[in-house]
């Protein structure tokens, strides 16, 4: 089977460009993410020439995704986290996914201002990534960007959500480990947890236990109790629920440590490298849809057309059936 390869040959700047990120330069990092995030047709496929020569370089790095709703103190908790992987050698990169961030700026803006310490660390790269108004673009420059932070030789990669949308699901579909943060009063309020988020969860952290032990204390044994009647990925694993308090920095290295220990029974069961074949598969499959999506709409009989069908559907002059099988059937047409 001959399986087509991407342009191998690269220009001088892209060149220095992955030359740069390889050698760990951050000016040519922040530039290849740059380019990655154009909408430009040219840049996309210097993007792609670009990501392809750094691809051996890729996959050595641990993996996190982190959500929670706002308030949960996810921005305390990644500096607190940082800091201490820092202390232990590694370095970190943290990438946010906010759907808003294309028209607002998005929480990374707070993020990094709530993150000072991180921030100013030379062994920290923190850097958001806008949505293009859809959860699919979210999902696609998340994931390339997370692959050059790998080539530029993070050991780990967080992966922010704001937890307020299906934002949580993409970011479980990238990332090796999943971890959800709750407020002390969560117990409180069990229906109110997205059964789908928990299942996704593959560990849960009570953030800001310090206010109130009591309460976490109850809250963790409820979400414990509601965990036991889902079902989740992996047969090897019980998700944990852990309680910290990261403004104190109280319990953030066991969080780490459960973040090991993940690794390792994931890795002796083999999940580990099935997870990110089948998440690479899935990422190939989004990529066709949407750019299938994009050429649909990019046809010129399509252009013409869509307007006038749209209206006419909405004043019930035809049905959407009929008119998307008008629309599509320009696809098949020479």
């Amino acid at each position: 089977m001959n399986i087509p390869q991407m342009p191998a040959d690269l220009d001088i700047s892209d060149q220095h460009l992955v030359d740069g990120v390889v050698g760990r330069q951050l000016r040519p990092l922040a530039k290849t993410i740059t380019l990655i995030e154009s909408q430009r047709p040219d840049h996309r496929a210097r993007a792609r020439r670009v990501l392809e020569a750094l691809l051996p370089h890729t996959g050595g790095a641990m993996r996190v995704g982190i959500s929670g709703v706002p308030g949960v103190g996810k921005s305390t908790f990644i500096e607190a986290l940082g800091l201490l992987l820092i202390e232990k050698g590694l370095k970190v990169a943290v990438l946010a996914v906010d759907p808003s961030s294309s028209v607002t700026g998005g929480s990374i803006l707070g993020d990094k201002t709530r993150m000072e310490l991180l921030s100013q660390r030379t062994e920290a790269f923190i850097r958001p990534s806008p949505s293009a108004g859809s959860l699919g673009g979210v999902a696609g420059k998340t994931r390339e960007t997370l692959l050059v932070c790998e080539a530029a030789g993070f050991d780990v990669v967080i992966v922010e959500t704001v937890g307020v949308g299906q934002s949580e699901t993409a970011v479980a579909g990238m990332t090796d480990i999943f971890c959800l943060l709750q407020l002390p009063n969560a117990g409180d309020d069990l229906q109110a947890i997205k059964k789908g988020i928990m299942e996704l969860a593959d560990l849960i952290v009570i953030n800001k236990a310090d206010i109130d032990p009591r309460q976490a204390a109850v809250a963790k044994s409820q979400i414990k109790t509601a965990l036991g009647m889902l079902r989740h990925s992996s047969p090897n694993w019980v998700p944990p629920v852990l309680t910290l308090s990261a403004l104190k920095k109280d319990g953030v290295a066991q969080f780490w440590d459960e973040i090991m220990r993940y690794r390792d029974t994931m890795r002796g069961s083999g999940e580990f490298d099935a997870k990110r074949r089948t998440q690479a598969q899935a990422w190939m499959w989004e990529l066709i849809d949407s750019g299938l999506r994009q050429r649909f709409r990019e046809h010129p009989q399509v252009r013409a057309e869509l307007a006038a069908l749209q209206a006419a559907v909405a004043q019930g002059e035809t049905t959407p059936a009929a008119a998307a099988h008008t629309l599509l059937n320009h696809l098949s047409e020479h």
